[in-house]
């Protein structure tokens, strides 16, 4: 049997999946449901789109609904490490400079279930992320991005 993949995330990623959940099988099952309904009024069912864009919504959702349900149940709350606060892992925020040119830039390191660039979330999947987990702040690190490798210096770790 395979192994189940591990879905690491912090308590409060948990907690909105677990939000999410909740919504889908409550509100949003009832709302298609409903929907469906409505389309079987509308007459022959083989050429109802809207008979047939309902029953697409509502494959969708049980089908997000089994993904979080699996998410949740395989999911590791990351810990705070607080006997290396100056090493990058997974849960805390780092900021770094590209190297001449000085950008600095902050991101939280999460996982998977949890990523949102625009929110400054990055997997710990992401080449940023796998090159910068372990190393000390003030490292100098060489990151591969499909753009090219980018040296980048460590500045705080939090």
């Amino acid at each position: 049997m395979a192994t189940e993949k591990s879905f690491y995330m912090t308590q409060e990623g948990k907690e909105k999946l677990e939000n999410e959940l909740e919504y889908l099988k409550s509100e949003k099952r009832q709302e298609v449901v409903e929907r469906i309904k409505t389309a079987r009024d509308f007459g022959d069912l083989s050429e109802n789109s809207e008979y047939d864009a309902a029953k697409d919504e509502q494959a969708f959702v049980e089908s997000r609904i089994a993904q979080v349900e699996n998410m949740i149940r395989n999911a590791v709350i990351i810990e705070n490490d607080t006997e290396n606060p100056d090493v990058v892992t997974l849960g805390k925020s780092v900021t770094f400079k590209e190297l001449p040119d000085g950008d600095e830039e902050t991101y939280t390191i999460v996982g998977s279930a949890e990523a949102d660039p625009f929110e400054g979330k990055i997997s710990n999947d992401s080449p940023m992320a796998k090159s910068l987990i372990g190393k000390e702040s003030g490292s100098e690190v060489t990151v591969s991005t499909p753009g090219g490798d980018i040296l980048v210096k460590i500045e705080k770790v939090e």
